[in-house]
């Protein structure tokens, strides 16, 4: 048995005549040790520090409730993570080579990044879109682009991933009828949508209708998926864009789970029952650059996820508990300057994404902070996955910094931290409204203004940006954007537009507008319009319609 007294008395022996007599030589770094979530770092950690740790309540086994040390009972022994690298530019036919070439590089799942005009529900022949077609991921318009992108890929045999929000139910119905054409049921498709309008709200602005009728959307592919699409993961809550625009990685957890609750209500409250669509949401973090912080923030997050669904929720089921994540290393980390200090930087952080249990990893490119990725740089990336996979052998036993006196005390000052956030938003009352009064958002600005003065006055050390610089940087060769892309994509929507029929076009539209004016589940008529190639401008314009859209308030 622990003799605490005794410890304690040993700690001030060490303190006094060992610790004392070598700061005197020696004196420490002149830092406030703070992680970047700023919360104190002791000196080292001990059992005191554990005292009310309780094994089997707190950590529990791998795959068993709360989950903390992972989902898998095996870990990584059955099977490595799912290698994803988030792609997309220009046309569908271009991407589509990217994902040839991922994939025969040994990526084991597909994820699309799709341009601004598809993210915010325009066609790209629309005046608002001049300059921004296929820039930041691919132009899709119809299902015929849609049937391109995936030429040559079975969908049967691929998990995808679209970081899609507004119009996901669009994007999934497109999906859905290209599957279709391949011979693919629904039913066997795996993969995910993003799906998440929350925190489009508070930190990526890629809205277009208000809350509640966004919630609609979302409870309705809930819905739809638990009769449909098993396999599906219907909705990816996103902390990754919360910490991109500047949150600390307690905010992070705090402010996804508070959306994830959200999620959950209003589908409860739309009838639905917790074990009938809980096991198929999924979450999606960013992995930063606090090593050690980042490796807890997942433990935690995973635990206090299964106590909420558990406690909160009355879910029943271990799997409606289970926290299953992507994530993504930290594009807000990527420098400009000296860009090959990146590949060490992602590294890291897809080192930590796997300690702290990940079930699948997107690893940004060098050249991020400067273009979209090339494909060597794609490949470097990728390879930095695969080296830690196979070479490294961290995946060979399970949430192996487990017991470590500093992680367990972290975690759990994350854990009690984030809950703290999670009582101020039910006491605001919850997060869609925590949003429109602003809390959230304001939290996240502060946040990022205090991590940015700490770089402005070298208080956190980057390499490459107040520190360790160098007068030249040398030549990059990045990733050009055909310039003509824009003008093809417009050409094969005018094409699509003269070949369809338009009375079927038109019916189906009006047939989408008596349901959204009802409470009718929307899948089936958006599918019905998207079979038709009714494109996803007109679909989101009958919404528009019926929905109005969404002005964000004056929070400063």
């Amino acid at each position: 048995m622990r003799n605490d007294s005794k410890l304690r008395d040993s700690i001030k022996k060490w303190e006094n005549e060992t610790l004392l007599q070598t700061i005197k030589r020696f004196p420490e770094r002149e830092e406030n040790f703070k992680t970047i979530s700023g919360i104190p770092i002791k000196r080292f950690y001990t059992p005191l520090d554990l005292q009310d740790l309780n094994y089997e309540k707190d950590l529990g086994f791998p795959g068993e409730f709360p989950f903390t040390r992972g989902v898998q009972p095996t870990g990584y022994r059955g099977r490595f993570w799912t290698m994803r690298q988030y792609s997309g530019f220009a046309t569908a036919q271009e991407t589509n080579k990217r994902f040839h070439f991922l994939l025969e590089q040994g990526q084991t799942g597909l994820s699309i990044a799709f341009d601004l005009p598809t993210q915010i529900g325009y066609d790209s022949d629309d005046p608002l879109t001049q300059g921004e077609v296929g820039k930041v991921g691919v132009a899709i318009d119809s299902l015929a682009d849609m049937e391109v992108l995936f030429e040559g890929i079975p969908l049967d045999k691929v998990s995808t991933s679209m970081t899609i929000n507004a119009p996901a139910s669009i994007l999934l119905a497109m999906y859905i009828v290209v599957a279709e054409k391949q011979g693919v049921s629904m039913d066997k498709l795996r993969g995910t949508i993003q799906n998440d309008i929350l925190k489009e709200y508070v930190a990526r602005g890629t809205y277009i209708f208000p809350p509640t009728p966004s919630m609609r959307l979302i409870t309705d592919i809930f819905k739809f998926c638990s009769q449909n699409m098993p396999l599906w993961n219907t909705i990816s809550i996103s902390g990754y864009h919360i910490r991109e625009a500047g949150s600390t990685a307690v905010q992070e957890v705090a402010f996804t789970l508070a959306d994830g609750i959200a999620y959950v209500q209003a589908a409860i409250n739309a009838g639905l029952d917790v074990d009938g669509f809980a096991s198929r949401l999924s979450f999606f973090f960013g992995s930063h650059s606090d090593f050690l912080e980042e490796i807890c923030k997942f433990r935690a997050a995973r635990r206090m996820w299964a106590r909420i669904m558990r406690e909160r929720f009355n879910a029943k089921n271990d799997d409606s508990c289970r926290m299953r994540f992507h994530t993504q290393t930290a594009g807000c980390t990527l420098t400009a300057q000296q860009p090959d200090n990146n590949v060490v930087r992602v590294t890291l952080q897809a080192l930590q994404a796997v300690l702290g249990g990940t079930q699948s990893l997107h690893t940004n490119s060098r050249d991020e902070a400067l273009s979209l990725p090339t494909e060597e740089s794609v490949q470097i990336a990728l390879r930095t996955q695969q080296i830690i996979a196979y070479e490294s052998g961290v995946g060979d036993t399970i949430d192996p910094f487990a017991g470590s006196y500093y992680i367990e005390s972290l975690t759990n000052e994350i854990e009690e931290k984030a809950m703290e956030y999670i009582q101020k938003i039910d006491d605001i009352g919850g997060a869609q409204i925590a949003i429109e009064k602003g809390f959230i958002q304001r939290e996240i600005h502060e946040a990022a203004y205090q991590f940015q003065k700490s770089v402005d006055e070298t208080k956190r050390i980057v390499v490459g940006v107040n520190k360790f610089t160098v007068d030249e940087e040398p030549k990059f060769d990045y990733l050009r954007i055909n310039p003509e892309a824009e003008r093809e994509q417009l050409g094969e929507l005018e094409k699509i537009r003269s070949k369809r029929n338009t009375k079927q076009v038109s019916q189906a539209l009006s047939a989408l507008r008596e349901a959204a004016m009802s409470d009718t589940n929307l899948m089936p008529s958006i599918i019905d319009a998207v079979r038709v190639y009714a494109t996803l401008g007109e679909i989101c314009g009958v919404l528009r319609e019926i929905f109005g859209e969404y002005k964000a308030p004056d929070i400063l």
